[in-house]
């Protein structure tokens, strides 16, 4: 953030510590009792003793007696990034310029913003990652061309696609936290989260710079060539090892003051990037460090921005921000980061023990092209977000949905821009009493929410009046749908749950809903799996819909009767303007006795389907379902 914080400019972080002043008045960290929403911002600390004394008092009010929830408990930062070698790109081949089939690209939220995923196509490659390996396979001779390995993931790893560029996201094991019997004076940094840029244009594909972080990746977003990438850090502090201590309060005592003891170094998000034989590192400044009105000492978020076209990373102009957050909404034009205060039902005894207010913060970034994000505005709502569906971006407004167990009840807010603020100008509440969120969906002018406790509320809400959103219909059925998916003019499908009349769930179902008329929302049809369980209810990059043949392929895992064996599928089902029908099923090959690989993902190339599981591609043709290849990971 520049120095004139107060007035909403841009947050921003240099590679070394700004230098610290003396003297400068540290004010208690709000309490919240006294919180404002009015008063929701982001500003700068003044100096690293500001940084530190605060950081302490927040830390030490949510310390548990097994050290802070989410913390990586270790004793000191070894931010090491295993080299790659830098290659010059090679040019490429005349045949690799030509024209590519029509091809399906990621499921993603909104449109002209791609996110991260397992696999990536551009109609003339399929790029996937896994186990720590990233493959490369030709569309149109159905044959693995390349390959690299990137080293032994301890999480989750995805991908983005630009160009001849591959960027990978690699997630820590389970956030970088170490054994918990582990002495704290023994203790390192595991791998921390990673960002890998690999050049595609050899034949074998190879590794240009590799950028390590601290703590979980918690999301990323494309436009372009820019991609921006979302971290979440815990504090580096060296909790002590009490085995024989069972007095909690004690245990608390000891780890309020390993926390005195902590410098604002334990806070400052570290960084490596290593281009070729050059490794560099640096922190995140005191001074660039911003805060809301209410913060934890938990976590700190830093947003780095990488430009996927240059030559090598850097180190991605870093912004920083005290918070917990865990969604990330993007726009072409916007970066949405909600921080929320569900960290507190995890009270220990001892730990602060401050009213949960069930309220979300919303931070609002400008995203200039190719330029890290620049601090906009702050908002607050009541209640939670069930994920990143929950926010949309519209004609200048946000549109929040989100549940209150306090008020029994949802609602969705509208908020505007108003100088640095985000406020709200419009509300709908008292949906679905007594029962949360599943799903939610903003399509232009209208919103729909999906509520369930015993049957599934489908809500139509008029959006087109900010100011005056409101209900315009409801359809109540068994069951709920975890995610809405457009699926042509006046048509959703719904992925989740069939249920009993009593809530209880029964098997994956896929509805088909007529939402052309505003106050009659109906179900044309369902098709209900026994017993299943579908990916996709948890994760909409596993849904391909592809318009052109009016495909909807849906990966389903059913079990037998005795839930001893499972068969996973890539379910394809034929949408049309009346009505739905299964047209087919895709099963990769047993690779051993009674093991059926798990299909996660499906894209089309061409007239070729494609089914992606943990044990590697199989092409399938589009109109039949019927093999043509498999591909096994070697």
């Amino acid at each position: 953030m520049s120095r004139r914080l107060l007035l909403g400019a841009t947050l921003a972080a240099t590679i070394t510590v700004a230098g610290c002043t003396a003297g400068t008045p540290t004010p208690p960290p709000p309490r919240a009792g006294t919180f404002d929403p009015a008063t929701l911002r982001l500003v700068a600390f003044d100096s690293c003793e500001q940084l530190t004394d605060v950081l302490r008092a927040a830390a030490k009010e949510a310390v548990g007696p097994w050290g802070l929830d989410g913390s990586a408990l270790r004793a000191e930062a070894a931010l090491d990034s295993a080299g790659g070698a830098r290659n010059a790109a090679e040019p490429m081949a005349a045949d690799e310029k030509a024209a590519a089939p029509a091809y399906s690209s990621t499921n993603v939220y909104e449109q002209g913003v791609d996110e991260p995923d397992i696999v990536k196509t551009d109609g003339r490659r399929i790029v996937t990652v896994g186990q720590g390996v990233l493959r490369v396979v030709d569309a149109a001779s159905r044959k693995q061309t390349g390959e690299v390995f990137l080293g032994e993931f301890g999480g989750q790893a995805d991908l983005l696609l630009s160009g001849d560029r591959a960027l990978v996201l690699v997630n820590a094991g389970y956030g970088g936290r170490p054994s918990w019997t582990e002495r704290a004076d023994k203790i390192a940094t595991q791998p921390g989260a990673e960002v890998v840029m690999v050049d595609l244009t050899a034949t074998t594909p190879r590794v240009r710079s590799r950028f390590q972080g601290e703590g979980q990746l918690v999301d990323a977003r494309q436009t372009g060539d820019t991609v921006r990438v979302v971290f979440r850090s815990s504090p580096r502090i060296a909790f002590p090892d009490q085995p024989s201590q069972a007095d909690d309060d004690k245990r608390i005592e000891a780890n309020r003051k390993a926390i005195d003891r902590a410098s604002a170094d334990a806070w400052l998000p570290q960084w490596t990037v290593t281009d070729g034989a050059t490794t560099e590192r640096g922190k995140v400044g005191c001074g660039q460090v911003s805060r809301p009105a209410e913060f934890s000492g938990r976590s700190m978020v830093t947003v780095h921005t990488f430009d996927v076209s240059a030559p090598t990373l850097g180190n991605g102009d870093p912004v920083s921000v005290i918070a917990d957050s865990d969604t990330v909404y993007g726009t072409p034009t916007s970066l949405y980061i909600a921080s929320d205060q569900r960290w507190r039902l995890d009270l220990w005894p001892g730990r602060d023990n401050r009213k949960v207010r069930q309220q979300t913060e919303i931070y609002r970034f400008d995203t200039p092209a190719a330029a890290k994000p620049v601090y906009a505005a702050a908002g607050v709502v009541p209640g939670w977000l069930v994920n990143q569906y929950a926010l949309s971006e519209w004609g200048g407004h946000l549109r929040v949905a989100t549940t209150s167990d306090s008020a029994g009840s949802s609602a969705i807010r509208v908020l505007k821009q108003q100088n640095d603020k985000l406020r709200q100008v419009g509300v709908v509440d008292g949906l679905g009493k007594g029962e949360r969120i599943y799903s939610a969906r903003f399509i232009g002018p209208r919103g729909y929410l999906v509520t369930f406790r015993q049957t599934d509320p489908l809500y139509s809400v008029d959006l087109s009046n900010p100011s005056k959103p409101r209900v315009t219909g409801e359809l109540k059925i068994t069951g709920y749908s975890a995610h809405l998916q457009p699926v042509g003019e006046g048509r959703l499908v719904g992925i989740g749950q069939e249920a009993d009349t009593r809530g209880r769930v029964q098997g994956t179902q896929v509805s088909l809903f007529d939402v052309s008329d505003p106050a009659g929302p109906r179900r044309l049809t369902q098709y209900h799996v026994t017993d299943g369980q579908s990916e996709a209810e948890y994760d909409p990059h596993a849904i391909l819909w592809w318009p052109a043949a009016g495909l909807l392929v849906v990966p389903v895992t059913r079990f037998d009767t005795d839930k001893t064996m499972a068969t996973s599928t890539a379910l394809a089902l034929r949408v049309t303007d009346g009505g739905m029908r299964r047209i087919g099923e895709v099963i990769q090959p047993l690779l051993r006795e009674g093991y059926n690989p798990t299909i996660r993902r499906s894209l089309v190339v061409g007239d070729v389907l494609w089914t992606l599981s943990e044990s590697g591609l199989q092409a399938s043709e589009l109109s039949t379902m019927e093999p043509l290849t498999f591909l096994p990971n070697r």
